[in-house]
């Protein structure tokens, strides 16, 4: 995003500059073609009157400068004498040179002719200023776009960094924006979307809170009942309901204090092997092994929290066997299933699991996934999942040392 923002002001500071540099362009070369015609037709104009004049005298019969039937006369102006036409033109070249030319009588041509080059280099002159003046207004113009569109990506990229920590969960974050411009309408609608999406989700963590709370009485009645049933296969049935009901309730009580930002963390040094053999003692199929073991400070029920539910989530939705490697204060549970879909793949390395979302082949990740990711930021530790390149799926629990 923030590299987004800066092209925009480069952008917007280039496509001033190309602008400026358009329209003097322009101008300046519309004052040069205004100019030469001018120019071209102001000496024209003079040395026909002085053609004219000197007409006038030879067939007085005074004296004049003008040369009759002189060599070299080019092609044109001999062209148009030839057909009666009083004549003008302008040879170009290294020394451009002006004729004038008409005919005075059957065999006779009068013509005068001049240098142009005190013109040409005039012009010359001309579009040397013009290139200056277009510089100097160039630079000052493309500087303030720079500014502008500085200012502007300065404007996107606090909008897109308010952006993220909104996705991130930092619901109290806020643009605050200023002007009244295109770029302070997508503030305010970023604003509008973070206090329509916090009130949202404020609304939703009530409501689970107050169901999951008005379920404990129930589901501890429920509890006790069970332990009067007679032995049986339904008794160990509607025990492993009420079990499941009972976690599921506790689940959603812990989400409702994570997203409320009341869990708190209680930190003491533990030794990363034995909370990984702790998290799994109750699970059979799961297998712990230590590569290099580790103390570090942390909350020891978390860990093994998340630890117990990413290896309960790849025993439901992976194949055995589910392996937790210790390696220092990294651990990582892998099953050797089918590993992600792509598209939950997708889904839990951009923005993380999503509770109740069901998977396209794995039935869903339930609230394990979104616990195990909200007890790992709490913790300050780095959850991260993907498919081992082996086969399976993995998940990877980078715990702080400091």
């Amino acid at each position: 995003m923030r590299r987004a923002a800066v092209n925009v002001g480069a952008k917007v500071a280039l496509a001033v500059a190309a602008a400026a540099v358009c329209v003097a362009g322009v101008i300046g070369v519309l004052v040069h073609r205004i100019t030469a015609d001018d120019q071209l037709a102001t000496a024209r104009s003079d040395l026909d009157r002085q053609l004219v004049s000197a007409a006038h005298d030879v067939a007085a019969g005074a004296g004049t400068g003008a040369r009759t039937d002189p060599p070299g006369l080019p092609g044109p102006v001999a062209r148009a004498v030839r057909g009666n036409v009083r004549v003008t033109f302008l040879q170009a070249g290294d020394e451009p040179v002006l004729w004038a030319a008409t005919r005075i009588s059957d065999r006779r041509v009068l013509v005068l002719s001049r240098s142009y080059a005190p013109e040409e280099r005039s012009l010359a002159a001309l579009d040397r200023t013009l290139l200056a003046t277009g510089a100097a207004a160039t630079l000052p113009v493309s500087l303030a776009g720079l500014v502008l569109g500085l200012r502007m990506g300065r404007r996107a990229t606090a909008a897109a960094r308010t952006a993220e920590r909104i996705a991130e969960g930092a619901l109290d974050a806020r643009v605050r924006p200023s002007g009244r411009d295109e770029i302070a309408r997508l503030a305010v609608s970023v604003d509008t979307m973070a206090d329509a999406l916090g009130a949202r989700l404020e609304a939703e963590r009530r409501v689970t809170a107050d169901i999951a709370h008005e379920l404990r009485t129930p589901v501890a009645g429920l509890s006790a009942a069970v332990g009067l049933l007679p032995p049986g296969r339904a008794t160990e049935l509607v025990t492993r309901g009420v079990r499941n009901l009972r976690g599921l309730v506790e689940d959603v009580l812990e989400v409702a204090r994570m997203d409320a930002q009341v869990a708190a963390v209680d930190t003491e040094q533990r030794e990363v092997s034995a909370m990984a053999r702790r998290a799994v003692a109750d699970l059979d199929e799961v297998r712990v092994r230590i590569a290099t073991d580790a103390v570090v400070a942390t909350d020891p029920r978390r860990v093994e929290r998340v630890l117990t539910n990413l290896a309960g989530n790849a025993l439901r939705h992976g194949g055995l066997p589910v392996e937790v490697l210790v390696d220092g204060p990294v651990v990582r549970v892998r099953d050797h299933g089918p590993g992600f879909p792509p598209d939950l793949l997708a889904v839990l390395q951009s923005s993380g699991p999503q509770r109740f979302r069901t998977g396209s082949s794995t039935g869903g990740t339930g609230l394990g996934l979104t616990i195990a990711t909200g007890q790992a930021r709490l913790l300050g530790a780095r959850l991260t999942f993907r498919n081992h390149p082996e086969g399976g799926a993995e998940a990877e629990l980078r715990l702080p040392t400091e």
